[in-house]
């Protein structure tokens, strides 16, 4: 029986703020019953999934009646497996948010020294960055100076003092973020990775520019791809009082304008010899950019409930389990089937996260999850497991995150039980484990709904098969679901799940000190 509460929370997600998304969650309370000979099914996973990711819910776009239409789905699926609400309202907790909206005043051009000006198509050739997070400050939206291309630099304390020689201040300078030819193979993952990206961008703000224009090449494109989307319609925390500044303040903001893309042979952002010329030089151009931007405020739903357990001593304190709901709406059409197929431009997200949603449903038929903004005491859960596309990819391998990539061996413990569960399965999963270590050049573990908890010390794991080609496009769609896998990792979360909350202890780990850095758990 399990002894602790099963947590379930379904939340949305928020890019551009540190806060978790609107999420489903499902929380299991220790000491709470389980049917050993239970089995999570994959055709009741299909069944849900291709409800849950047909056109007719339209992508799920955050703010959106598609997304409420799917906030709506899970509760009332919630409420049929007999959970009780955790939202502040029945089964939903309601998150005050607004989406930050580019008018048709915003304008992007690039002046060429014979006085012709060359528009940039807003998120075709770059997508602004106006919102980062909490801890980030709020870039500039206006923008004017003269262009100059600084290669693939900066990447390090050499590459970073050889430009600061030149007075920068006030320039607008545009770096490729990639690798350059002839480097090192075992050297392009982390050149076009995403901690470097951050780490490139801080060396080039400190240089005090007017702009920056970081343009994507090699591999690195998939983060422009991954980014643009919600970078055109940014969706942050709606706090009371704040609304945007007044352009005059915008002289106040100490963070230059930033600018993404894509590099393209011929832009105008790019040397003309670009890219067999990639030498730091200055283009002889101008680069002006005003961002007009409206704030649209709505509210947005996270989907909560719970499983209770039935040990008096335990079941105050909760497991909680999270998927994101929400996914990214209508996007650019694409072909999908052929030159004769018609253009597709609903982004399903099956994968992401429509196969940790239903994996959350499957798992709510003996448990239950929580939500980023508790209702109930942050203290009392115990663990968190997120599930983040957790249906793609080699139909035997699984990436778990955060025995060693949180902080201070936080989720060491937790992932030992995960392990021990896993072999001890018939069929034990193949773990991945590049995405946890603590040097991951693509930082996975810090982008996902979970890292709200580790933030409030409370051990985590992230489960998921990893991005592949159909992430964030219009191919994301249930046919291509592996659902045998979904069940299969379904039922490891839950069983796990269940070695969790059935502890007399905390899976904390206290006692685990720096000599154990180089084991694997």
């Amino acid at each position: 029986m399990t002894r602790r509460l099963l947590l379930i929370v379904l939340p949305i997600a928020i890019v551009g703020c540190s806060h978790a998304p609107p999420q489903t969650a499902s929380v299991v309370q220790q000491a709470m019953p389980f049917d050993p000979g239970y089995a999570i099914s994959a055709a009741d996973l299909r069944r849900d999934l291709f409800i849950f990711a047909a056109d007719s819910f339209r992508g799920r776009e955050t703010g959106t009646p598609d997304a409420q239409r799917a906030a709506a789905f899970l509760a009332k699926r919630a409420q049929q497996l007999g959970l009780e609400p955790a939202g502040d309202s029945l089964y939903v907790q309601r998150v005050p948010l607004a989406r930050l909206v580019f008018t048709h005043a915003t304008r992007l051009a690039v002046m060429t020294s014979s006085g012709r000006e060359q528009p940039l198509r807003l998120g075709v050739d770059v997508a602004p960055v106006i919102s980062v997070d909490e801890a980030f400050p709020e870039p500039k939206r206006n923008a004017e100076g003269e262009v100059i291309f600084v290669g693939y630099g900066p990447t390090d304390d050499v590459e970073s003092e050889a430009l600061a020689r030149f007075d920068l201040a006030g320039k607008v300078l545009v770096a490729i973020h990639g690798a350059p030819a002839r480097v090192r193979r075992e050297q392009i993952r982390s050149l076009e990775s995403q901690r470097v990206l951050s780490e490139r961008l801080a060396r080039l703000i400190a240089l005090r520019p007017a702009a920056i224009v970081l343009l994507m090449s090699g591999s690195a494109e998939q983060l422009y791809e991954q980014f643009a989307p919600r970078l055109l319609r940014t969706v942050v925390l709606d706090r009371p009082g704040e609304r945007l500044e007044e352009p005059a303040a915008d002289s106040a903001r100490s963070t230059p304008a930033i600018l993404m893309g894509v590099a393209r042979r011929g832009s105008p952002l790019l040397p003309t010899g670009w890219p067999n010329d990639a030498a730091p030089q200055a283009l002889g151009r101008q680069l002006s950019v005003h961002l007009e931007v409206e704030r649209q405020p709505f509210t947005g739903y996270n989907v909560a409930a719970v499983l209770r357990g039935s040990d008096p001593r335990l079941n105050k304190t909760y497991l909680g389990y999270g998927a994101h709901y929400d996914h990214l709406g209508i996007i650019s059409p694409r072909r999908t089937g052929g030159r004769r197929a018609r253009p597709d431009s609903i982004a399903n997200g099956a994968n992401d996260d429509g196969s940790g949603s239903v994996a959350l449903l499957a798992i709510a038929r003996q448990t239950s999850y929580f939500t980023a903004h508790p209702t109930v005491p942050i203290d009392s859960i115990v663990t968190e497991f997120n599930a983040d596309a957790i249906a793609g990819n080699d139909e035997n391998t699984l990436s778990l995150v955060g025995p060693r990539a949180a902080p201070n061996y936080l989720s060491w413990r937790v992932g030992m039980i995960v392990d021990s569960v896993n072999s001890a399965a018939l069929t034990p999963l193949k773990i991945d484990r590049r995405w946890d270590d603590p040097e991951d050049p693509d930082v996975a573990f810090e982008h996902g709904d979970h890292y709200n908890y580790v933030k409030k010390a409370i051990p985590t794991i992230f489960f998921s098969t990893g991005w592949n080609a159909d992430y964030h496009t219009v191919s994301d769609e249930p046919q291509k679901i592996e659902y045998d896998k979904l069940a299969r990792v379904a039922e490891l979360m839950l069983e796990s799940g269940f070695a969790v909350a059935n502890r007399s202890t905390r899976p904390t780990s206290e006692a685990v000190t720096q000599s154990i850095s180089s084991r694997q758990p």
